[in-house]
């Protein structure tokens, strides 16, 4: 199965998921929409994943290529594809299905427990720890399944058409690497004095490696089953 990424950031990258899909035996392109790339044609990939970005979901404008982004992941929601999407990327997604994406009332950044929902189709367990990266949320569009809530946003992704469409506002594919890269480019953009961001909080966003190794298990869980079709 040949995967396309849509990255919208140098330091939003795929992380994690390219090391699986490659371990997996898939092939996989990225399209770097930040240097103006054109988003591929449905007809160059088997499966599409919107990556994240610290820009807002709320933005039609922050990019060249923003539209054309909107009515790829509109085709692919409209074929038999598989499409995730994460943080920003799940955002898109959402609003693509008819759904509404608001600024949250807090943001979420670094580690906190998902509760799993009642009626959650995933393979993931009762409550599992993953990294957060977002201040906007969404709501669940008509149609799909919830997959859990943490106590600043209460939905933290849902699944749609027998999860062949996920949408996540939480982070499994961060590494410790990627998540310093993230940390340290937000301090840039908001700057020290920021009062959103608490720099000590940011600092303790990134621990150990082990921490992040524990993602693994559940990206596989995730993977497998989006993937399955």
């Amino acid at each position: 199965m040949h995967v396309y990424f849509l990255q919208h950031h140098p330091d939003h990258g795929p992380g994690r998921f390219s090391d699986w899909l490659t371990g997996m035996g898939h092939s996989f392109n990225t399209c770097h929409l930040y240097e103006d790339e054109i988003p591929p044609k449905p007809s160059d990939f088997d499966a599409l994943i919107v990556l994240d970005s610290p820009d807002s979901a709320l933005d039609d404008t922050p990019y060249l290529h923003i539209k054309r982004e909107r009515k790829l992941i509109h085709r692919v929601l409209n074929s038999a594809k598989p499409l995730l999407g994460v943080g920003y990327g799940g955002c898109l997604i959402a609003q693509e299905m008819g759904a509404l994406v608001s600024a949250g009332s807090y943001p979420e950044f670094g580690w906190s427990s998902v509760r799993k929902a009642p009626d959650c189709p995933l393979n993931v367990p009762d409550t599992f720890d993953v990294f957060h990266w977002h201040q906007e949320i969404f709501g669940l569009p008509q149609g799909a399944l919830p997959i859990g809530s943490t106590r600043i946003a209460p939905l933290q992704g849902f699944c749609w058409d027998s999860e062949r469409v996920i949408s996540l506002l939480f982070h499994t594919e961060v590494t410790a690497t990627t998540a310093l890269a993230i940390t340290e480019s937000t301090m840039a953009c908001v700057g020290a004095d920021d009062d959103a961001v608490n720099p000590a909080a940011l600092d303790a966003c990134v621990e150990s490696d082990r921490r992040f190794d524990r993602l693994a298990p559940l990206l596989d869980r995730i993977m497998l089953q989006w993937l399955r079709l």
